[in-house]
């Protein structure tokens, strides 16, 4: 087995920089290569590039040579911080792969390499190419969608100063509200894993604010996390019929968890991971005066409770292009995952009422054929106390890819949804702003909810200026929420639209999501409803 060993690691050598002119033309060793020689890592070279690539005759013109002079480049440390192999390591593809999942989860990063450079007695060099996106976000923003018009204004700069920071302030406008907001988040504080997020919002109806200092599973070998987080939100719900408000309320609502997990890590190709703390939810309603309350509130509660959470994890994941976003690398975890958190609300801990609470989720990834993917998940949440289920939401979702060209993909998604004794926030809503794309927001409301999506997506070859993929969609949607006496007074069936849209995709910034513009057609429509929707938002895929 040795001689074997040293037969392939001379093989390699010669792949290197040292070669001959003759052999110039041979491929460099590969990670799996490198690994199985039992080859180490050297010296690990971060070489944060720029926006742009000025020796690309596409991108070298005075925009974007300006642009990389305004902006600042990532630095170094950051990156390096960031990556899951050391020098002195032996050479470890699923750690490479792994690293640049993480690295490729950054918005400020455009595109990640990782590359071997230089073999030599046994140690190979490594080199970490990344670039940067264009990462200041002016923020100016409109949509329409279900018959509602949103826009706003937001400055974020998502890598202060290069440091991987991000800070914002803006205000907005949505269908519920109009607020200002502030926003800081670091996902490597103080040189570490951990991360700190905060955010205030002053709103025409309340104010919410939210910190988190966690310290988290940053990957799979990773073996203990901590944390806190507390959150406040003071708002005024609504109550809809049809797509318009019925009746509103005032809500308070806070939130607080401190809890500290362990790992035994990666081992034979799963991770398990266990956590305890301590959590604490307060839920207020009241009616608002001047406003039309609903004929009964849910009452206020307190629950203090200790925790319980295990989560697992399969180390199985997938690489494709051209599925929720357009020429980019796309990550899925196609292996079984799944979480269970069980608390226990305590009278002598401050709690108004005694309870079991539990929540869980599951999901995995599977590839039937060819190169079609299908996503599958579901979750389980609610409570139980006095001997009976109260406020559970059963869920559960299917994704399913088939490309059909390298320009063409078919995508069909199914999802369902059920309530068992619910309260009134928990209601089901269905409508232009959670899927059902020719009618108004939040149209049909119930205990029930089903929906279902059949789309044929295209995506080009066209890259506009350098900055600008282009992509379309035709779809169909069908949906229906049910089960609350009274509700759905309008159109209480089966709703159905059809649809067209385009789909743009901002890749060299940092805040890349894609732009939907569509025009749906609702099928079922009642006279009050408008023959053709017209859609512009912005959302995180295709």
């Amino acid at each position: 087995m040795k001689w074997c060993t040293a037969v392939l690691l001379a093989c390699l050598c010669a792949a290197g920089p040292a070669r001959s002119e003759e052999s110039t033309s041979a491929a460099p060793p590969s990670f799996a290569e490198l690994e199985a020689a039992g080859v180490r890592i050297g010296e690990i070279r971060v070489l944060p590039g720029q926006i742009f690539d000025t020796g690309n005759p596409r991108e070298d013109n005075w925009l974007f040579r300006t642009a990389n002079r305004l902006h600042v480049t990532t630095r170094p440390s950051v990156i390096q911080r960031a990556l899951l192999f050391r020098s002195g390591e032996p050479v470890s593809l699923r750690l490479i792969e792994e690293t640049e999942r993480l690295l490729r989860g950054s918005r400020y990063l455009y595109d990640v390499e990782i590359v071997p450079v230089s073999l030599r007695d046994g140690v190979v060099d490594l080199e970490v190419r990344t670039r940067d996106t264009w990462s200041l976000d002016p923020g100016l923003s409109a949509g329409r969608s279900g018959g509602s018009t949103t826009g706003g204004f937001k400055l974020r700069e998502y890598n202060v100063l290069g440091t991987g920071t991000s800070i914002a302030i803006g205000r907005s406008k949505d269908v519920d509200r109009t607020g200002t907001e502030f926003e800081f988040s670091n996902g490597r504080a103080f040189g570490t894993w951990a991360s700190v997020d905060y955010s205030h919002a002053s709103n025409s109806d309340g104010a919410r604010d939210a910190l988190s200092v966690v310290r988290p599973f940053y990957a799979l070998d990773a073996r203990w996390t901590a944390g806190a987080s507390t959150l406040r939100d003071r708002r005024i719900d609504s109550v809809y019929e049809a797509g318009e408000i019925a009746s509103q309320y005032r809500r308070v609502e806070r939130r607080s968890e401190v809890f500290a997990g362990w790992s035994d890590g990666l081992r034979d190709g799963w991770v398990q991971r266990y956590s305890l703390g301590v959590t604490r939810r307060e839920d207020g309603y009241a009616p608002e005066p001047g406003l039309v309350a609903p004929p009964q509130l849910p009452g206020d509660e307190t629950l203090v409770s200790p925790m319980f959470r295990y989560e697992l994890v399969e180390d199985r994941f997938g690489r494709e292009i051209n599925r929720n976003l357009i020429g980019r690398p796309e990550f899925f975890a196609l292996g079984l995952s799944g979480s269970l958190q069980v608390e226990r609300s305590l009278l002598g801990w401050g709690s108004t009422r005694s309870a079991w609470l539990y929540s869980a989720r599951v999901g995995r990834g599977f590839e039937p054929h060819d190169d079609a993917l299908l996503m599958a998940t579901g979750r389980l949440e609610g409570r139980y106390e006095d001997g009976s289920i109260r406020r559970q939401l059963l869920g559960a979702q299917a994704q399913y890819y088939r490309p059909l060209s390298r320009h063409a993909l078919l995508y069909a998604s199914a999802s369902a949804d059920v309530l068992t004794r619910p309260e009134l926030p928990d209601i089901l809503l269905l409508g232009g702003d959670n899927g059902l794309r020719g009618y108004p927001l939040r149209y049909q409301s119930g205990t029930r909810r089903a929906l279902f999506t059949l789309e044929q997506r295209f995506y080009t070859d066209l890259y506009v200026w350098q900055l600008f993929r282009i992509g379309g969609a035709a779809y169909l949607d069908v949906g229906r929420a049910w089960g609350v006496a009274g509700a759905n007074a309008v159109n209480a069936g089966w709703l159905r639209n059809v649809g067209a849209g385009l789909r743009i995709v901002s890749v060299r910034s940092a805040f890349s999501n894609v732009l939907h513009v569509d025009l749906a057609a609702p099928i079922d429509a009642t006279p009050d409803i408008k023959r053709v929707q017209f859609l512009v938002k912005t959302r995180t895929s295709f």
